[in-house]
């Protein structure tokens, strides 16, 4: 039986792993004569090194030619959204027809709300998971009381039924089959963020639409993370961002689906100019066509230097591959599990279910003892180089991210808790 915290086992793990690590093409914060052991993949990713090249190109564009942009080059501004569009489907699973980036994740979702949540006095209810993101629970809670109806009534939450918090598909069925009749929307995430809990997509929407609701995903911690297969899903429409495992920027362009059997919908939305067909766009007329898919919800032209983070990242992605990103973290939280099981067990509880379909790149580690001494320990990693995040009121999430996480910085964060627990722990 080996020693996991060897680190010639660790660096002969690095050496041998079918996917070389990316982290080259990655400016990594520095500690001391080194690189920060970075684990915030899940919350901001690192900025890709070809990034810088992209936006210099929008601005080269803008100051030599101006308006002209829209239509000169390769990368002109009229049709740059379609440079994203393929590689985006490749990453969550679509067709290309069916994802589009646009807006912030949670405009979105009040768009997809607007097509897809259409309440009636029989059907009024939303389904989501207890403790959700607060922008999904604000979202649902803002769009119930628009329709007139009452979130205390028509917003339904699944509880945990697990250990360590995580909601079976049981009790998922459950709640759907009881609320039923009820349901106009069963909103869930792909991967739950204070847990770390994935979940089956398509089972969930299968559920839904039996019941008569329509089903839609936030992906804010699944896209770039999990094997997503979108259009498979059944899903009738799903939102994400690109700043966290897509490493797109901060405050980045977000994504949005919508399933093909909508892309010539006639449910309402809420219409704007660049969502009209682009073959008569300019025409300026009154009446509104949409252009057929995601794309059709499309309000305002692109955020051209707000896309070109994406451009850059999604060369990095097709680069790698997502099976074989997917693959590898898949290694490394096994090794990082691996590890506080072999010694850290009485500092830290693992949340986030084994089973390799059940999480992503995210381990939510409860840290025994309470808030103080969680704290204690999150402050202690930070002070030697180590950065995951803090949820309260005693979990760290450690999300190694396989563009740029390397199986000894994995050991690095177990070995720097190992020394907080002989010591200052």
């Amino acid at each position: 039986m080996h020693d996991a915290f060897d680190e010639s086992h660790a660096r002969a793990l690095d050496e041998r792993d079918p996917l070389p690590t990316l982290r080259d093409e990655f400016h990594v914060p520095r500690f001391g004569d080194g690189e920060q052991a970075y684990f915030v993949g899940n919350s901001l990713g690192l900025q890709p090194r070809n990034v810088r090249g992209h936006v210099l190109e929008v601005l080269d564009t803008w100051a030599e030619v101006a308006v002209e942009g829209h239509f000169r080059g390769h990368a002109a501004w009229m049709p740059y959204h379609e440079l994203v569009r393929d590689g985006l489907a490749r990453v969550v699973g679509a067709r290309p027809g069916e994802v589009v980036a646009m807006n912030s994740l949670t405009t979105n979702l009040h768009l997809m709300m607007v097509s897809f949540y259409r309440p009636t006095a029989e059907r009024p209810a939303i389904l989501v998971e207890a403790g959700a993101f607060p922008t999904d629970r604000y979202a649902v809670e803002s769009q119930i009381r628009f329709h007139g109806f009452d979130p205390s009534t028509d917003l339904v939450e699944v509880q945990p039924d697990e250990p360590g918090g995580t909601v079976s598909m049981e009790a998922i069925e459950r709640a759907i089959t009881e609320h039923g009749p009820r349901l106009a929307l069963v909103l869930w995430p792909g991967v739950q963020y204070r847990t770390g809990q994935a979940f089956d997509l398509a089972e969930i929407a299968r559920l839904a639409h039996a019941q008569g609701a329509c089903c839609g995903f936030d992906l804010a911690h699944s896209a770039g993370n999990i094997d997503l297969a979108l259009h498979d899903s059944g899903a009738d429409f799903a939102v994400w961002c690109h700043y966290k495992y897509m490493n797109s920027g901060p405050g980045a362009v977000a994504g949005c689906f919508v399933h093909e059997r909508h892309a010539r919908t006639d449910r309402p939305r809420f219409a704007g100019w660049w969502g009209h067909q682009a073959e008569s766009r300019f025409r300026m007329g009154p009446e509104f066509i949409p252009t057929p898919g995601a794309e059709g919800w499309q309000q305002s032209n692109p955020p051209i230097l707000a896309m070109a983070p994406l451009r850059a990242s999604l060369e990095l992605f097709d680069r790698a591959g997502m099976a074989a990103l997917r693959a590898k973290s898949l290694r490394l939280t096994g090794y990082l599990r691996e590890l506080v099981e072999q010694r850290l067990g009485e500092v830290l509880e693992i949340l986030t279910p084994a089973a390799t379909e059940g999480h992503g790149s995210q381990l939510s580690l409860r840290v025994a003892g309470g808030r103080e001494r969680g704290r204690a320990l999150f402050e202690y990693l930070e002070a030697n180089g180590v950065l995951g995040d803090w949820r309260e009121p005693d979990v760290i999430r450690i999300s190694p991210a396989p563009l740029y996480n390397t199986h000894h910085d994995v050991l690095r964060f177990a070995r720097t808790v190992d020394a907080w627990r002989q010591g200052a722990g």
